[in-house]
């Protein structure tokens, strides 16, 4: 009887046990309603507004480390495209432009300073136009572009005009032309990439016709284009098509442009076309405007020979047919190709010469060697359009593409994310207004965050570490949203100061052992603007971690429960950057 009754005992108490760490327990749902009730998840002692304020502050103390500020020579360091190292390899195909990141010893563990006199960005639409010169104090393109309407400098501020080397009228009408052949209006048209981008000012006048342009040119010359690009409030990234792939998956773009990009589309054999075309989805379109383009009549101004400029645009042409693209506008400086959509029809011809890949993971791409091959691309279902594709089940789920996420994880996912996004709301009312325009996604997973909180005033980098167990970069692409891969042990291909949130879910636990802590924390701060907000969502034990590093690197932090009570493992850790800027008396290393 003893033994009954102490094992009854435990029984019910286990279970009762389960029943309050569940959530639904009486105990759990009186605190949850108290803390809905007085509203505590708004934090009195984080303030999400800007203030412009241009007075230094003191390093936070209570804390094992503090950081202390770089010198003021590093306010714009990149450093993976740092242009010194750059210099120390080969020029030929690009590859001193390509990722060069330092090594342990050659890191910089000290805060990026903002520039004297740096001001939050104008909200959007303005800040399309308009950007503080102290942000990005470079005049080099008023000059050198001056004639092409890129940029002028006007009194404290930049100015866009929209225009661009190919569309000195602007980038509407230029757009204008393009729609009377792509059809921007019926959600066909949701993602597209743009090569050599400059100031971003075709990506930038997208948005108003509901498409997202991922943007890319290189830290060259035409110094701070893609930090002109994000001040703007424009997706972009420094990068290259060099000899390194892409850093995105097979088919994620429904458009890819070149506008004067400067990239010479016959060299290796024509290499570059074959990376076009891996990434452009079937059925999607290819915009060339420029050299060779029209060298009839432009071959002077271009001061190239017609022989050269005849066999460039014979050699594109040539390929463009390899690859099953059919020419279907040719006006003035601009062709358009389509890619068919049963390409890999039109490549089994008989009759048609195709030079096929043989590859096992199409999507396997961070450091892979770019190849002059065409890549297969399975047969699809039908996409939907925008915006019915951004909650519809992609067709790399519903074909079993994705191992390890089935249509039953999708629509969960989608409604537990939608759960935690209004919690961020909660705890942060700004979220969802004009305060957040550029916010990155460190460990974006299927894409949810970014789908829940999808706005015209905002955008999200969806980032999918490539040390993930599931590589879901192409599904948040068929979702119609943007996104790239990167390993969080080295710097992101970005300027300081370009986003003005920063989420990130399980990041730190994935990266246990793999790599310092410290660092990717220095690289969030490097990337995350002035009175910018981090939300980390992990382990408790892994937050408080985090926790004790930040206080050393001039964050307000604190710590929050899980939505579903406090004997969840999961927190939340709400964090905001305070404002301050270098001077030339520190002198940190």
């Amino acid at each position: 009887m003893s033994i009954v009754i102490v094992m009854s005992l435990c029984c019910f108490f286990y279970i009762l046990g389960a029943w309050q760490k569940s959530g639904t327990g009486r105990g759990d749902s009186i605190a949850l309603r108290v803390t809905k009730e007085t509203d505590c998840t708004i934090l009195p002692n984080l303030h999400f507004e800007t203030h412009h304020s241009l007075g230094g502050v003191n390093p936070l103390v209570m804390t094992d480390k503090v950081f202390e500020p770089c010198h003021i020579r590093y306010s714009d360091y990149t450093p993976c495209q740092d242009q010194n190292r750059a210099m120390n390899f080969p020029r030929e195909n690009m590859n001193y432009r390509e990722r060069h990141c330092p090594t342990e010893t050659e890191k910089l563990r000290c805060l990026i300073p903002a520039p004297k006199g740096y001001v939050t960005p104008f909200p959007w639409p303005k800040s399309r136009d308009y950007v503080p010169y102290a942000n990005a104090p470079y005049k080099n393109l008023t000059v050198e572009k001056a004639v092409q309407n890129w940029v002028q400098f006007e009194g404290d501020v930049f100015r866009f005009p929209g225009g661009g080397t190919m569309f000195p009228n602007g980038a509407n009408a230029y757009i204008d032309e393009l729609a009377s052949v792509i059809p921007f209006t019926d959600g066909t048209i949701r993602t597209a990439l743009d090569t050599g981008c400059g100031v971003a000012s075709w990506g930038a006048y997208l948005m108003d016709r509901n498409v997202l342009t991922m943007s890319f040119a290189p830290r060259d010359s035409h110094e701070a284009q893609v930090q002109f690009a994000l001040e703007r409030g424009v997706p972009a990234v420094i990068g290259v098509l060099g000899t390194i792939k892409l850093p995105y998956p097979s088919g994620s773009f429904d458009m890819a442009h070149c506008s004067r990009c400067l990239i010479s589309w016959k060299s290796n054999d024509a290499m570059y076309m074959f990376e076009v075309d891996r990434v452009l989805r079937p059925g999607g379109y290819w915009i060339l405007s420029g050299p060779p383009i029209n060298w009839k009549t432009n071959h002077q101004a271009w001061k190239r020979s017609k022989e050269d400029l005849e066999a460039e645009q014979n050699v594109i042409e040539k390929i463009a047919e390899m690859l099953c693209w059919g020419k279907i506008h040719e006006k003035g400086d601009t062709v358009i190709w389509r890619k068919k959509a049963d390409s890999n029809e039109c490549h089994n011809k008989d009759d048609h010469p195709s030079k096929m890949c043989k590859i096992q993971d199409a999507d396997d791409v961070w450091y892979k060697k770019m190849e002059g091959c065409i890549t297969p691309f399975p047969e699809e279902a039908q996409l939907r359009k925008f915006p019915e594709r951004l909650f519809a089940a992609p067709p790399r789920i519903l074909q079993g593409r994705t191992p390890g996420v089935t249509e039953e994880i999708f629509e969960e996912d989608n409604k537990l994310w939608k759960k935690y996004v209004n919690t961020y709301k909660r705890i942060n009312k700004l979220i969802g207004s004009l305060r957040y325009r550029n916010i990155m996604d460190m460990n974006a997973g299927l894409g949810s965050f970014a789908a829940i909180i999808d706005s015209p005033i905002s955008w999200v980098m969806n980032v999918v570490p490539t040390i993930s167990e599931k590589n879901t970069l192409g599904i948040i692409y068929e979702r119609g949203l943007i996104g790239i891969y990167h390993d969080w042990c080295e710097a992101f291909s970005t300027y300081p100061r370009t986003y003005d949130l920063i989420h990130a879910n399980g990041l730190f636990s994935l990266y246990q052992n793999k790599c310092n802590m410290e660092d990717i924390l220095l690289e969030m701060d490097r990337i995350l603007r002035p009175e910018g907000a981090v939300i980390l969502r992990d382990n408790v034990e892994v937050l408080n971690k985090v926790r004790r590093t930040v206080m050393g690197m001039r964050w307000k932090s604190k710590l929050l429960d899980h939505e579903d009570g406090p004997h969840i493992p999961e927190k939340i850790l709400v964090s905001v950057k305070k404002y301050w800027v270098g001077n030339e008396e520190e002198n940190s290393s």
